[in-house]
C-alpha cells in the first residue's frame, strides 16, 4: 500500500520551518498518544505514523532526499520502513523523549511500555452532568439532542501545554525530573524510605518556565461546545447516559472527563407511564357504555380508534398491543392500556331525572355482576400474570 505524504500527515506546508514541524508533531503526538487512547489501534498507528514523518522532516539531509525523490529517496536509509513498520513505542520515546518533555511539561516524556522508566501523572478533567428533557414521543423512537455545554477546553494559544509558545519548560530542581521525592526517616525499626509526589511540579518532573498568559499555565480555559447526544429509545426518568471524553478538558494535555446525561421525562398531557406500558383514562357516557361506541385515544404515534362494546362496565381495561414504549435493550414493546370510566352526571334536568327513574325500575337496570364479572384489581392482576 502506498505511503502517505509526510507533510500531509503532519498537516503542514512543504516550506514549513523547523519550529512549525516540531509544533505540528507535538500536536499530533498529544492527540494520538496511546496513554490518551488506550486500546485504540488506529490511534496507535497514527501516533507511529506521525513519529515517522517527524523523524524524516526534522532531519535536514533526510528531508532534502525526501523532497527530491519522495519515499524512494529514503530506501536503504534509517527511515526505510519507518516507525510504523519497524520500530516500537519504546524506540519512539527513546528517540524523541526530549520532544515529549519540552512539549508537555513532562506530560508524555518519560513514558515507556515496559522499560521501567518513570510514567508521569496524567491529569484527568472532571466529569460534567447535564439534564436532558425527553417527551414520551421522543422516548418511543429515540432521538439526537444537541446541547450547548459550558466547560473547560484546551487552550489554543499553547496547544493545551500551559507554556508560552508551547515549549517553555525546565526540569524540576526539587525532584530532578523524577516526579517524586524520597524521604528517609530513622525509626526504632530502622530506616524507613517513603516516596511521595513532588510538591513543586505535582509529579510531572517538569516546571513551566514561562506560563501561557491566556490560561495561566493550566493549559485549559473556559469555553463552550455544542455536543450531539444520541439518546436510545426506551430511556426512563433518572437514567444516566455517559458520553466519553466530553467533560472538562484535563490540565496540560491531560485526558478529558466524561459528560453524564441524566434523563428528565416530561409529563404527558393524557398518558401515564408504567414501565413499558402506557395508561390512558377514557371517559364515556352512560348511554355509550350501554349501547356501545367508538372513540379516538391518544398514543405516542398519534390517534388510535378503539371500539367500546355494548354493556361495557366502568373499570374495564382495553389493551392496545404494541402501542406502548420499547425496551431500552430492544427487547419487546409495551402496550397501551385504556381504562374505561363511565361518567355519572352531577346535575340533571327534570326531564332527565324522570327518564332515569323510569329506567331504574327496569329489570335490565338492576345491578347483577354475576360470577364472571370481576373487580378492576382482579382483572389487572390477571392481565399482568
Amino acid at each position: 500500500m502506498a505511503q502517505r505524504d509526510y507533510y500531509e500527515i503532519l498537516g503542514i506546508s512543504r516550506n514549513a520551518d523547523e519550529t512549525e514541524v516540531k509544533k505540528a508533531y507535538r500536536k499530533m503526538a498529544l492527540k494520538y498518544h496511546p496513554d490518551k487512547n488506550p486500546g485504540d489501534k488506529e490511534a496507535e498507528s497514527k501516533f507511529k505514523e506521525a513519529a515517522e514523518a517527524y523523524e524524516v522532516l526534522s532531519n535536514p539531509d533526510k528531508r532534502q532526499r525526501y523532497d527530491q525523490y519522495g519515499h524512494a529517496g529514503l530506501k536503504g536509509g534509517a527511515a526505510g520502513g519507518g516507525f510504523g513498520g519497524g520500530m516500537s513505542m519504546d524506540d519512539i520515546f527513546s528517540h524523541f523523549g526530549d520532544i515529549f518533555e519540552t512539549a508537555f511539561g513532562g506530560g508524555f516524556g518519560g513514558f515507556s511500555s515496559g522499560t521501567g522508566q518513570r510514567r508521569r501523572r496524567v491529569d484527568r478533567g472532571s466529569n460534567l452532568r447535564v439534564r436532558v428533557k425527553m417527551t414520551l414521543e421522543e422516548i418511543a423512537t429515540g432521538t439526537e439532542k444537541k446541547i450547548k455545554v459550558n466547560k473547560y477546553v484546551p487552550c489554543e494559544s499553547c496547544d493545551g501545554t500551559g507554556a508560552k509558545n508551547g515549549s517553555s519548560f525546565h526540569t524540576c530542581s526539587t525532584c530532578r525530573g523524577a516526579g517524586q521525592v524520597t524521604r528517609v526517616a530513622n525509626t526504632f525499626l530502622g530506616q524507613m524510605t517513603t516516596a511521595t509526589t513532588c510538591p513543586e511540579c505535582g509529579g510531572e518532573g517538569q516546571v513551566i518556565s514561562n506560563k501561557c498568559p491566556d490560561c495561566a499555565g493550566n493549559g485549559i480555559v473556559k469555553g463552550e461546545e455544542v455536543i450531539p447526544i444520541n439518546i436510545p429509545a426506551g430511556v426512563s426518568e433518572g437514567i444516566q447516559l455517559k458520553v466519553s471524553g466530553k467533560g472538562n478538558a484535563g490540565a496540560r494535555g491531560g485526558i478529558a472527563g466524561d459528560l453524564i446525561v441524566v434523563i428528565d421525562e416530561v409529563k404527558h398531557k393524557y398518558l401515564e407511564r408504567d414501565g413499558q406500558n402506557l395508561i390512558y383514562d377514557a371517559y364515556i357516557s352512560f348511554p355509550d357504555a350501554a349501547l356501545g361506541t367508538s372513540l379516538d385515544v391518544p398514543t405516542v404515534e398519534g390517534q388510535a380508534r378503539v371500539k367500546i362494546p355494548a354493556g361495557t362496565q366502568a373499570g374495564k381495561v382495553l389493551r392496545l398491543k404494541g402501542k406502548g414504549l420499547p425496551s431500552i435493550d430492544s427487547y419487546g414493546r409495551g402496550d397501551l392500556l385504556v381504562n374505561v370510566n363511565v361518567w355519572t352526571p352531577k346535575e340533571l334536568t327534570n326531564e332527565e331525572q324522570e327518564i332515569l327513574e323510569k329506567l331504574n325500575n327496569s329489570e335490565n337496570f338492576v345491578p347483577n355482576p354475576g360470577s364472571r364479572d370481576k373487580s378492576f384489581f382482579e382483572r389487572m392482576k390477571e392481565y399482568f400474570k
